[in-house]
């Protein structure tokens, strides 16, 4: 059983369809229990539930009741992925400084590179945030970008990989024809072909994530 949808918030949401229709768009745990509700009232219908941010097929743990469902699905940190939530749903904040947003991850550097940061002012952390924020904004966008695309094309491969204009769709895709890509998937389901160019074009210019 799967769930998906919505764009507003790119990064903390998913998007569920049943069959070839826009089931729910949102947060994980509303999605969930949207997709338990069609669940129950169409047991033979195709649902199937899609990361935001990757664009990747995702599955809740539905049993019990919904607020059981939500209670799973409750408590995640910020910015964690639906495919997060729904692969850790008793997930908790973990270590660092919750209040500041500061969430503890490995990161593995050879020696040299940790003896530079040690005689950075204000530590080694400091100084990997300022070097992270110089190459975000030398970036300008061109991977969130990247990454947009990808997601629509995850999301394209699964729910229209057999419709025609596929192929001249996905080339219209990466290389960022607008026009193109519409007219190629003009034919398709019209939630279908939304959600594409919501992944592919909405995210992409939204502009450099906070």
């Amino acid at each position: 059983m799967t769930d998906n949808h919505s764009l507003e918030t790119p990064f903390r949401s998913c998007t569920a369809f049943q069959d070839d229709r826009l089931l729910s768009s949102g947060s994980p745990r509303d999605v969930a229990v949207a997709v338990q509700t069609a669940t129950l009232a169409h047991p033979a219908a195709s649902i199937l539930t899609f990361d935001d941010r990757s664009g990747a097929v995702i599955d809740f743990d539905l049993r019990g009741s919904a607020a059981e469902v939500q209670a799973r699905l409750a408590g995640l940190p910020e910015g964690t992925s639906a495919v997060d939530a729904a692969s850790s749903e008793t997930a908790s904040r973990g270590r660092g400084r919750p209040r500041l947003g500061v969430v503890s991850r490995e990161v593995t550097l050879l020696p040299r590179h940790w003896d530079w940061l040690a005689a950075q002012s204000g530590g080694a952390s400091h100084a990997l945030r300022r070097l992270v924020e110089e190459a975000r904004l030398r970036d300008g966008g061109q991977s969130r970008q990247r990454l947009a695309r990808e997601a629509a094309y995850c999301f394209m491969s699964a729910m229209a990989g057999n419709r025609p204009g596929f192929e001249e769709a996905s080339r219209a895709l990466f290389a960022g024809d607008e026009a193109r890509f519409l007219t190629e998937v003009a034919s398709w389901p019209e939630d279908i072909r939304k959600h594409i160019h919501r992944l592919g074009w909405g995210a992409a210019q939204a502009g450099p994530s906070g």
